[in-house]
């Protein structure tokens, strides 16, 4: 299968980055949870590290665009923070040198180009602060195009309203080959579609919990205007497409805060998700009803908003924003 080398590749790298950061997360004193960020920033170095290692080793021609830098982890002041870092490298990288942490992070300073990598280490600070819900996302971009997506979910169940069923979730999706769930320590991938317009019960919106990370008010109107009458699903991070892809969920939208009404969204927290829909069935788009643009930097800038959705009730949806 095309681009299985890197589908692999991607699926292990995320996976090891989801085990550092699990350990992490579990060590998170509740007395600094909303207080000290520490945590999550070493959770994100090591993440990045861990992926940009493995991504270097394999492709060492591709560039990878990610969301962290080491450069305030060289300076004194974080002298403690990359002590920890490296620390937790070296459980899953016995012999990872500090200046090695180091080189691997900073591998994630990539430019879009032709071929590139999309990296967001850790989506989902405050769900991950919380002890909820936070993404590792990666997507492989050639030609303008995703090829690949992994969207590693730690925290996700198989049923995400209840919680029942296994606790970990890779997402996968392979241009033109569809998209599969894959439970942390399975080695039996499922494939995944999106909810069908008769299927009543999961028709339904899903949102961020930060009500700071859209527009809530008009989200929800909208999704009315679209015939979704179910209470909405709140999750942080791009879990979120991971509900749209596995039919749990029919819409997601990120609209525009009126307080930052001219914001612009980042490729690396939409790439990974916006694959596995698409191979799922569903639809991706701005709020304008025009195609996401990966490759002309690592802001969106000619795209405003995005719809995600189960395909069939996309157009209703671009409609009912009356833009």
């Amino acid at each position: 299968m095309a681009y299985e080398a890197e589908l692999q590749v991607a699926m292990a790298a995320t996976l090891a980055a989801a085990k550092l950061c699990q350990k992490v997360q579990a060590e998170i004193p509740k007395a600094l949870e909303k207080k000290d960020r520490t945590p999550v920033t070493i959770a994100d170095y090591g993440s990045q590290a861990l992926i940009c290692r493995a991504i270097a080793a394999a492709f060492p021609n591709d560039a990878i665009v990610g969301e962290e830098d080491a450069v305030a982890l060289r300076s004194a002041e974080q002298a403690d923070t990359l002590v920890h870092v490296a620390q937790q490298v070296r459980e899953l990288v016995p012999d990872a040198g500090t200046q090695d942490v180091l080189n691997w992070i900073d591998r994630g300073n990539g430019t879009v180009g032709d071929r590139f990598w999309t990296l967001d280490p850790i989506d989902g600070t405050k769900g991950f602060l919380r002890g909820e819900q936070y993404a590792i996302a990666l997507a492989l971009v050639e030609a303008g195009e995703i090829k690949v997506g992994v969207l590693g979910c730690p925290n996700l169940t198989e049923d995400i309203e209840t919680g029942a069923g296994t606790r970990g979730l890779l997402f996968l999706a392979v241009r033109g080959k569809g998209a599969q769930l894959l439970p942390f320590g399975s080695q039996a991938a499922r494939p995944i579609r999106v909810v069908d317009p008769d299927d009543a019960a999961n028709l339904r919106f899903v949102e961020s919990v930060e009500s700071a990370h859209g527009d809530p008010a008009r989200q929800a109107a909208i999704a009315k205007a679209a015939g979704i009458a179910s209470p909405s699903l709140r999750i942080d991070s791009q879990c979120k497409y991971g509900a749209v892809a596995s039919g749990q969920a029919a819409l997601y939208l990120r609209l525009p805060s009126p307080k930052t009404p001219g914001y612009r969204e980042n490729i690396w927290d939409h790439a990974a998700g916006a694959i596995v829909v698409e191979e799922a069935g569903g639809r991706v788009t701005d709020m304008f009803g025009e195609p996401l643009e990966w490759h002309k930097g690592a802001k969106m800038l000619n795209n405003q908003g995005v719809v995600v959705s189960n395909g069939p009730i996309h157009d209703a949806v671009i409609s009912a924003l009356g833009i």
